[in-house]
């Protein structure tokens, strides 16, 4: 029982290491805890399942949320409501001409598909402002006051579960 109860707390920290949302964090704790259990005792089963769920339960119940804020505090990014929310009103550079067909922008460190809300073609190494997001492409316009700003679009999150084409090279 104890082999079971280290491979499964190994499979739960590669979750974690995957979700970071410190759920299965501490269910691998708790299989850890049941196979020290399992160690001591190899033949008291309820124990170390006893063991693996107060485990379990106890960090998610009182040490998840002191983790999470930590966790939080540390990564310092925006906080996006679903996949696209937190986009609009973001500032990002230019990365080619983006006209009305497309180009590509900068945002946060990852590259995006982008077309020129202005209406007009958009140069390289521009500050643009995303105002709207359709799909995974992000509607922009320069923000060097030339153009008159328009109000913050819809962003459709509905069209495409995705979001940035890949990292920059």
């Amino acid at each position: 029982m104890l082999l079971v109860w280290l491979v499964l707390g190994g499979a739960l920290l590669v979750v974690e290491v995957r979700h970071l949302a410190f759920y299965a964090l501490f269910g691998a704790l708790g299989c850890f805890g049941a196979a020290i259990t399992a160690a001591v005792a190899p033949s008291a089963v309820p124990a170390q399942i006893a063991v693996a769920v107060v485990l379990a339960v106890l960090g998610v119940v009182t040490l998840r949320p002191y983790v999470s804020r930590v966790f939080d505090r540390r990564d310092g990014g925006p906080v996006a409501r679903g996949v696209h929310g937190g986009l609009v009103g973001h500032e990002a550079l230019t990365l080619d001409p983006v006209s009305d067909d497309t180009g590509h922008v900068r945002l946060l460190g990852e590259r995006w598909l982008a077309v020129s809300g202005s209406g007009t073609t958009i140069p390289p190494d521009t500050k643009v402002l995303v105002t709207a997001v359709r799909g995974t492409t992000l509607t922009v316009w320069p923000v060097d006051g030339s153009t008159p700003l328009p109000e913050l679009g819809p962003t459709d999150t509905d069209t495409a579960p995705g979001g940035a084409e890949g990292t920059a090279p």
